[in-house]
């Protein structure tokens, strides 16, 4: 019975789910339903399903998933036509800014520009263009489903009635804890940052005579390896997306111009500003990075340990020297509160940690305990260390209407919204032609 927790959600996920497929996936497909003007092919149906099982690993054996997941890519097509139908507004820039973000995180699986063009079988823009018009779909979808279930509330008598009548198909709750963290990125040496400094003069001093453009200086120099093949454009930002010195020095360009050398604590910069659209810029830059294999670590440790003894002896509170002192803005501004990914909650599932995460908070056994001062060194970017504070650990236990109320009551208000969700869907339906086949 618990996988109808997990049915619940499908159709959450499916409307959030717009598969780039590369060249090869093309091949003599089949039609598998057909809703108004559109179609849904059995290739896409097949992706979908592939997904969802990878998502829901407890579903691998519910028979009837394929067809359930064919009723959502429908339900889908219907609700894209009838945002088009009301003129949903969405926001442009915001679409151009996401697709250019994904784009970056697509270019690191391939090992050149040429070798994801022949991958896709398109141009760079091509690409650009079919991602931003999978997400203009997709936040279309979302806006419209927002408009129409966001005043949706549920009342206390409402989730008590809702878990009466699941109480035995209530998930068990796995381990959670709750913790705190500084963060602090080690100093470079001043040899290393003067060498850093040679190599961006020597770039820019290329640029200023015109030996080379700013797009293939990118290309051949750039230290960023998301933006370097892309001619160093990292699309349309907004403030709060970039370290303040990059962004302060973006924001006070004219369009068109270069700015002078900017420091941050990645590197170097060059920057070029392209154009502007309400508050998002778009940018591209040039970095050289600082050589960090000579680091000034000793420092750092005796900082975070002299922290560490201040707050065992009473000296403040590890909030406040969060907001002073970590590298990290987000934990930094919530006091050093690490939240779930995508949530408000304050509750982590260890196993969704990195080990050396997971080893160190594991070592943490009593409400308030301070770790010492630990690297760490993440799968891409800058080792830096770390010191935790664990806030709080509970146990696996089923979810309880007491303790756990506020996750009762999504559960709950989810639940509201879904039944909702199928009216509306039916009552659409009723409105676009659909032809469905067999599989």
């Amino acid at each position: 019975m618990k996988n109808r927790f997990l049915r619940a959600l499908l159709p959450l996920f499916l409307l959030s789910f717009f598969p780039l497929s590369p060249a090869g996936a093309a091949v003599a497909d089949k039609v598998v339903a057909v809703v108004g003007g559109d179609v849904i092919f059995r290739s896409e149906l097949d992706s979908r399903e592939t997904m969802t099982r990878l998502q829901y690993p407890d579903l691998k054996d519910d028979r009837s998933l394929r067809s359930s997941i064919l009723d959502g890519l429908i339900n889908q097509k219907i609700i894209l036509a009838k945002a088009r139908i009301d003129s949903v507004s969405i926001s442009e820039n915001d679409i151009a800014s996401s697709a250019d973000a994904r784009l970056r995180q697509l270019s690191r699986r391939f090992s050149s520009k040429e070798d994801m063009e022949r991958q896709f079988g398109k141009s760079i823009e091509g690409i650009r263009r079919d991602l931003a018009g999978e997400i203009r779909s997709q936040q279309m979808i979302e806006t419209l489903r927002r408009q129409k279930f966001s005043g949706v509330t549920i009342g206390y008598g409402e989730v008590m009635s809702f878990y009466r009548d699941n109480r035995d198909a209530m998930p068990t709750l796995p381990e959670e804890v709750s913790f705190s963290q500084i963060l602090k990125f080690p100093g470079v040496t001043r040899a290393a940052k003067a060498s850093a400094r040679k190599k961006i003069e020597d770039i820019e001093k290329k640029f200023t005579t015109g030996f080379l453009s700013f797009d293939e200086l990118a290309r051949r120099y750039s230290d960023d390896p998301g933006s370097a093949q892309l001619g160093g454009d990292l699309g349309f930002v907004q403030r709060g997306e970039l370290v303040k010195p990059f962004e302060d020095a973006a924001y006070g360009l004219k369009d068109g111009h270069v700015s002078g050398i900017v420091e941050t604590r990645y590197g170097f910069h060059i920057i070029q500003r392209l154009g502007r659209e309400g508050r998002s810029i778009h940018v591209r830059h040039i970095l050289v990075a600082f050589d960090r294999s000579d680091r000034d670590e000793a420092e750092t440790v005796a900082l975070l340990e002299a922290i560490r003894s201040g707050l065992l002896e009473g000296k403040g509170s590890f909030a406040e020297m969060a907001r002073k002192y970590s590298d990290d803005p987000v934990s930094a501004s919530l006091g050093g509160a690490v939240l779930a990914s995508g949530s408000s909650r304050p509750y982590l599932d260890p196993r969704s940690l990195r080990p050396e995460l997971q080893a160190i908070i594991g070592g943490l056994r009593t409400q308030g305990e301070i770790s010492h001062p630990r690297k760490i060194t993440p799968p891409r970017g800058e080792p830096f260390y770390g010191m935790f504070r664990l806030n709080e650990r509970r146990l696996p236990h089923t979810l309880d209407p007491e303790k756990d109320y506020a996750m009762l009551e999504q559960l709950a208000l989810d639940d509201k919204k879904q039944r909702l969700f199928n009216e509306w869907v039916s009552e659409l339906r009723s409105e676009v032609f659909v032809r469905r086949s067999d599989i």
